[in-house]
């Protein structure tokens, strides 16, 4: 049943597609949009822990029309191999659920939105961006959280924001079965007696942003009853020229133990990363990225990176569940990065981009291995009519480990 019901919401989403490019109107302001993909994973570990596997994933969007500066938003959304792929080669695939390796289909949105000239209040289940919790849609379904959302920016350059999580859902980013929702703390990827000490808790956040045509700051918290705290700290700079422009700036991210997690030993978790980076571009189609991160000798990266879908970090490979060191405790991370507009040459939309991200470890925290180094190629293809295609291709190179490589190939149509 859940395949039959899954090809019928990509079967519909298809069809759909073929009517519009910017979503279907629908009789007295009533919209549908969605979104269809269909894509190939590939982990090579020299046939150690080979995964391989294709998949077809959709969402189909109903929206109400506005009333009252009020709508409603409802998101049905679903991924299937339709019974094509290997079960015993999905281990690393962080498609479907680790263990139950099936298709699935799930409520993705159900949320209220009241907007005005200067107030932006969101409450039910949603899809949310924000530096350290978010929808991160880089496989085949983002994020999902129930959750409360406020925005204000009622003063000039200033943003404000205040907000609840509650549970959440995703494969890629839940330390639980990310295809249901689970409690925030459940979700996270601490001790399992430190998930039951928390008791279920949501997470409250709380951040001030400034913007203005050269400068940007963002100031964000987050607090998990019981579990951790994490408070980042961005700045940018970004200026230009008539054939040069660039952006250079930092981030400040510090993860710290609180409550009943702070009281035992099962997780500890108390350090911080510092992220520069310098970023430009030619009037040529040629841009580059350069970037430096700093992870200082605390403990807990482990069971903090990754969780719930926010990575901040300038230097991270294409593919960041792709590394298998023990530890990044006081590493060191460079990235170096250069890509080139193709529609110079006549492809409109695509970039095809190289990235080498070299990984300096301590060897007393990452079982013996000195260094690991990810050399990437990305090529991405993004039209105004919807459609999109991204291939990546990275390799790996880890100290006292084997070599590897990745794929990952996705092609989409949004309407």
């Amino acid at each position: 049943m859940k395949k039959v019901s899954i090809t019928a919401l990509i079967t519909t989403a298809i069809c759909s597609s073929l009517y519009a490019n910017d979503g279907i109107e629908l009789n007295n302001g009533y919209k549908v949009d969605g979104d269809v993909r269909v894509g190939y994973v590939k982990y090579d570990v020299d046939n150690l822990i080979d995964s391989y596997g294709t998949y077809f994933s959709s969402k189909i969007s109903l929206t109400t029309p506005t009333t009252n500066n009020f709508f409603v938003k409802t998101t049905v959304a679903g991924v299937t191999d339709f019974g094509i792929n290997n079960p015993n080669y999905e281990d690393r695939n962080l498609v479907f659920d680790g263990n139950e390796k099936s298709s699935f289909a799930m409520l993705q949105e159900l949320f209220i939105n009241y907007s005005n000239k200067s107030n932006t209040f969101k409450i039910g289940r949603q899809e949310l961006v924000t530096p350290l919790v978010e929808a991160d849609d880089g496989y085949f379904l983002a994020n999902s959280f129930d959750a409360i959302d406020y925005t204000n920016n009622a003063i000039n350059n200033y943003t404000f924001h205040l907000g609840y999580f509650y549970q959440m859902a995703g494969v890629w980013d839940s330390g639980a079965n990310g295809t249901e929702f689970h409690s925030m703390s459940d979700a996270s990827f601490v001790d399992a007696r430190d998930k039951k000490n928390a008791n279920n808790s949501g997470m409250f956040y709380g951040a001030v942003e400034y913007k203005n045509d050269k400068h940007q700051l963002k100031i964000w918290d987050y607090y998990t009853k019981d579990l951790y705290n994490m408070f980042f700290l961005e700045y940018t700079f970004a200026d230009s020229s008539d054939n040069f422009s660039y952006e250079t700036g930092f981030e400040v991210v510090n993860f710290k133990e609180v409550g009943d997690l702070a009281s035992n030993n099962y997780t500890n978790i108390n350090y911080s990363l510092y992220s520069a980076k310098f970023d430009g571009s030619l009037n040529n189609g040629i841009s580059f990225s350069t970037g430096a991160t700093k992870y200082t000798n605390g403990e807990g990266t482990g069971a903090t990176l990754g969780a719930w879908g926010g990575f901040p970090s300038y230097t991270y490979g294409f593919a960041y569940s792709f590394f298998d060191v023990a530890s990044l405790r006081d590493a060191t991370i460079y990235k170096l990065q250069l890509s080139y507009d193709l529609g110079k040459l006549g492809l409109d939309d695509t970039t095809l981009t190289y990235r080498y991200t070299n990984y300096n470890l301590n060897s007393s925290y990452s079982d013996s291995q000195d260094y690991m180094r990810l050399n990437g190629v990305k090529l991405t293809y993004s039209s105004s009519n919807g459609s999109s295609l991204k291939m990546i291709y990275e390799d790996r190179d880890l100290d006292k480990a084997e070599d590897a490589f990745a794929i990952r190939i996705i092609a989409g149509y949004k309407f």
